[in-house]
């Protein structure tokens, strides 16, 4: 059984297809999936999906690359992340591939994303694009890790470095790999998640996008995860259900639930 830590379900593409896409769920093993906030207008979607069904958890919220957004407050997260259904502050981050400029806004909003993951005790969930440096100073200095009583989280669709993985895992995080890491392209990526320890990986989907192989270039759903699992099984050498015990109990224990 696997889980999809990070999708977005409540996408227009997504959301006309909610019974197709909960059954292909069900037909490979999929028993949870985590449905990622981008925004605060659409977040009462991404709530009412985890309200609605038992085995979908959301997060609350707002993108760095959302420039023309309602600004989150500390107070307003941490105020929204009270439902039991919300286990998780982001996504949140840097991305400085996407957008260009003075980006001090988006520093500023990374930062109250963490204060507000430090003050209601739920990990953050970590965007970073061409802008690892910064990302991880900020980290440091807000105190997101829990080598600083922060409660850490997960760097979701994880296509950095070794050693920005190894920083992260140091500050108590978890890498989550995407179907990024199926495409022939993507050698280095593999040799990242060679290299770490299972016991720190989460499986993804980021769905709509980024299908994994054998349904690249199509629309992505979070049953697809069961192919990045099962990617990343043969990258390591070992049985499939390693892979999804471990990232399972992974993600069970990042999130304080009980399986």
């Amino acid at each position: 059984m696997f889980i999809d830590s990070h999708c977005h379900i409540n996408f227009p593409e997504l959301a006309a297809r909610m019974p197709e896409v909960l059954a292909q769920m069900a037909h490979n093993k999929v028993t949870h999936a985590l449905c990622v906030s981008v925004d605060l207008p659409d977040f009462p979607q991404v709530l009412a999906l985890a309200h609605q069904y038992p085995h979908i958890y959301a997060s609350v919220g707002v993108h760095p690359d959302y420039e023309d957004t309602p600004e989150p407050s500390v107070e307003q997260l941490v105020e929204l992340a009270n439902d039991p259904k919300i286990i998780a502050i982001g996504e949140t981050g840097l991305d400085y591939f996407r957008l260009q400029g003075d980006l001090e806004w988006q520093r500023e909003r990374f930062r109250t994303h963490i204060r507000a993951s430090r003050q209601c005790r739920k990990p953050l969930i970590i965007h970073t694009r061409s802008a690892s440096e910064d990302t991880l100073r900020i980290m440091r200095e807000e105190g997101a890790g829990t080598d600083a009583g922060g409660v850490a989280g997960v760097m979701h669709c994880f296509t950095e470095s070794l050693e920005v993985a190894r920083a992260a895992i140091e500050m108590g995080f978890y890498i989550s790999f995407s179907g990024i890491v199926t495409f022939k392209s993507a050698k280095e990526l593999q040799a990242v998640a060679l290299e770490l320890p299972l016991e720190r990986i989460l499986i993804e989907t980021d769905a709509p996008y980024l299908a994994p192989v054998p349904y690249r270039g199509k629309m992505n759903e979070p049953g697809f995860v069961a192919h990045v699992g099962e990617y990343i099984a043969k990258l390591k050498g070992v049985p499939v259900e390693q892979v999804a015990q471990q990232t399972t109990a992974n993600f069970f224990q990042l999130f304080q639930l009980q399986p």
